[in-house]
């Protein structure tokens, strides 16, 4: 049973034919017109006809970046798309004649982990993308959370620093500010700025005239003292937040995906010593294990398609965000 999966990004749009183990039947992309929502939703619609010409599909899965209504409807708010109370569901359905399920781009990417990644041995997992900046998804006892307003596991806000650095949200502190691409690049300057153990950081700089994330990926790789400095901090600010997380949620995983999850273990070993310096009652307590996200840039798709599925899927059971693991 076939199911499509769209994930708006805010630069393109993938889209996947995504099989019940989580096998991409056949694909598309196409850049975002992100500054006018008409335009959007044509592409969109061009997609899902092109992709479930011949594919059967009972569903269709829209992944996208920002605030979803607890219907899975309406995006509240979206910060890379002019989307503000956009009825997008409602929009597709009228055009495709195809049931509709709209869901946060992380949560999509969490699902596809949980059920046919890193995840899939587990009943409880959180999981957190550390890109530009920092998003999640809880599953708890092979549910997704989604929360009361359907806006749950914005973990990128979840305050680590009193009175810290600001935060786009409007807050100060976040972890979105400490653990996320965009802070592991202004660590890097930082510790460039300093000298000694950032020389190597301080060379490329001068050469470039300005450190991108490609160049500390590049020094982390290589595991130059000045970007593995960088990459501590980071990590030992996630690993706290997953401390305050773990006391919360008790989760048995936690995965880590988005483009800095690529120096894999590098990342978890600061991830694990920062989550166990702040853990409540060390030592008595159970330790999760912690891992790389095993999809790329798939996740979405796939984890909206199987969304969908699982939604609209089975006659009497609607509605119902629950799966058992596929082993």
């Amino acid at each position: 049973m076939h199911a499509i999966g769209i994930d708006i990004g805010g630069t393109k749009i993938a889209g996947a034919v995504v099989d019940e183990l989580g096998g991409i039947v056949a694909e598309a992309r196409t850049p975002t017109p992100a500054g006018d929502p008409a335009l959007l939703e044509d592409a969109v619609v061009r997609m899902v006809e092109e992709l479930s010409d011949g594919a059967d599909a009972v569903a269709v899965g829209v992944a996208a970046a920002g605030f979803i209504d607890a219907a899975q409807s309406v995006v509240y708010y979206a910060p890379n798309i002019a989307w503000r109370n956009e009825p997008f569901r409602e929009k597709l359905e009228a055009r495709l004649g195809l049931p509709i399920l709209v869901e946060n781009d992380a949560n999509a990417a969490g699902w596809a982990e949980f059920r046919f990644g890193a995840g899939r041995l587990v009943s409880d997992m959180v999981m957190i993308t550390i890109g530009t900046g920092v998003g999640g998804a809880i599953v708890h006892d092979d549910t997704l959370f989604r929360g009361g307003f359907g806006a749950a596991a914005e973990l990128g806000h979840l305050r680590v620093v009193p009175d810290g650095l600001p935060c786009g949200c409007g807050a100060r502190g976040c972890i979105e500010q400490y653990g996320s691409g965009r802070a592991l690049l202004r660590m890097a300057n930082e510790i460039a700025d300093a000298g000694g153990i950032g020389n190597a950081l301080a060379a490329v700089r001068e050469k470039r005239g300005t450190l991108v994330g490609e160049d500390v990926s590049v020094l982390i790789q290589a595991e130059d003292p000045g970007a593995m400095s960088a990459l501590r901090q980071l990590g030992g600010m996630l690993g706290q937040a997953c401390a305050s997380l773990g006391a919360v949620l008790d989760p048995q995983l936690f995965v880590f995906g988005g483009g800095v999850s690529v120096a894999g273990e590098l990342l978890l070993e600061p991830i694990r010593a920062g989550y166990l310096d702040v853990l409540p009652a060390r030592g008595y307590h159970p330790v999760p294990e912690f891992r790389v996200a095993e999809f790329a840039g798939d996740a979405g798709a796939v984890g909206a398609a199987d969304l969908a599925r699982s939604h609209f899927g089975e006659p009497g059971e609607q509605g119902v965000y629950s799966a058992r693991p596929i082993h």
